[in-house]
């Protein structure tokens, strides 16, 4: 028995923090739900970048969605502390018992300290200093060289306090809402679409040594087209994802629709779920599909596909035989090119895309 387990029948309110990218803190949702339905009584709140509040937003068991904006850096001292006071205000008002600190940043042993919850639970980290090792009470190993799933290295943290979670509850949740749902499904009726008639396209990651080259999915859509299935293509606003997605339309011969930089998180979000397919690279995007239960076909390149990889939906994960991989380099020896994505073969995609079709 674990014998310093928290007796959550005890807890009033818990705060989850999460300051890192989209899909990471799309990863951290089984700990809400899981938290909720072991403890219904507890009022369970997240502290993310504002950015990536979409993620969690109406997500059924948070109460508040508390965000950090990094653009307060550019509202000079006052200004930045201004908005940090406001913030730590509406945190202290909500008198937490218990802290689940997920990443490495500071700011979670410092709230620990601050706001006087007398629990917290972060992960166990070498080389951190005193005040770090001080503030929290209890720790949670991450194993090395085991590539753990990041959704079990999340749920980890309840583990360590005595909360274990059944296999149904571990599942992925992101809530598109009404008003997501209702713009897509118009922006759908205007390209005469229904949904679940249309592939879902996203070749794009912030990080653009993840993508596969653009003429090996021009031919890969060229394929698709030819087999009869329509293609929605989506990509971010930003302006290397937008050149790449132009780059990808401009030898076709047929239209796909074009929804790039276009898009909610919340409306991607929506569209993905309306897809018979998902097709993309390692990205928030495709661990939004995953949440949505599309089916996955997806490329991994340098990142790691055992941590990073589909969670709980039916998927087709394409990688190649390169023994260096996963590297997590940004591109073969940091020169922005991955060589194990580029030696991914066009007809491997294709036929992981027809089997998952074949299932449906």
């Amino acid at each position: 028995m674990l014998k310093d387990a928290i007796d959550l029948s005890r807890l009033n309110r818990v705060l989850v923090i999460k300051l890192r990218h989209h899909g990471d803190v799309l990863l951290t949702s089984p700990v809400f739900s899981v938290l909720k339905n072991h403890a219904p009584q507890v009022e369970v709140d997240a502290l993310v970048y504002r950015d990536t509040a979409e993620m969690l937003t109406l997500h059924p068991a948070i109460s508040e969605v508390h965000t950090i904006d990094r653009n307060w850096k550019k509202l000079g001292l006052l200004g930045q502390a201004g908005e940090e006071w406001r913030l730590f205000s509406r945190l202290r008002a909500r008198h937490y018992d218990l802290i689940i600190h997920l990443t490495e940043h500071n700011r979670g042993a410092w709230l620990t300290l601050l706001l006087g919850a007398q629990l917290a639970v972060t992960r166990k980290i070498r080389g951190r200093g005193r005040f770090w090792l001080n503030r929290f009470t209890h720790y949670y190993p991450v194993p090395g060289g085991t590539f753990r799933h990041t959704v079990e290295t999340h749920l980890d943290a309840l583990r360590r306090i005595g909360l274990y979670p059944d296999e149904d509850e571990r599942k992925l949740t992101l809530c598109p809402g009404e008003a997501a749902t209702g713009d897509i499904q118009n922006k759908l009726v205007r390209h005469g679409l229904a949904g679940k008639d249309f592939i879902h396209i996203h070749p794009a990651s912030r990080w653009l040594f993840k993508c596969w080259p653009a003429s090996c999915m021009t031919e890969l859509i060229r394929d698709l087209q030819s087999q009869g299935h329509r293609i929605v293509i989506t990509a971010a606003p930003d302006a290397m994802e937008q050149a790449l997605v132009r780059e990808i339309l401009a030898p076709l011969e047929q239209p796909v629709v074009d929804l790039s930089g276009q898009l909610s998180l919340k409306q991607l979000a929506a569209l993905t779920a309306m897809a018979k397919l998902f097709v993309g690279v390692d990205s928030a995007p495709m661990h939004i599909a995953a949440a949505m239960q599309t089916p996955v076909a997806v490329l991994f390149g340098p990142s790691g596909d055992l941590e990073w990889g589909p969670w709980q939906v039916p998927h087709r994960i394409l990688t190649s035989e390169h023994v260096c991989r996963p590297c997590g380099n940004d591109g073969c020896g940091g020169g922005k090119r991955s060589e194990c994505l580029e030696a991914i073969p066009v007809g491997s995609v294709l036929a992981a895309v027809q089997e998952l079709l074949a299932e449906l």
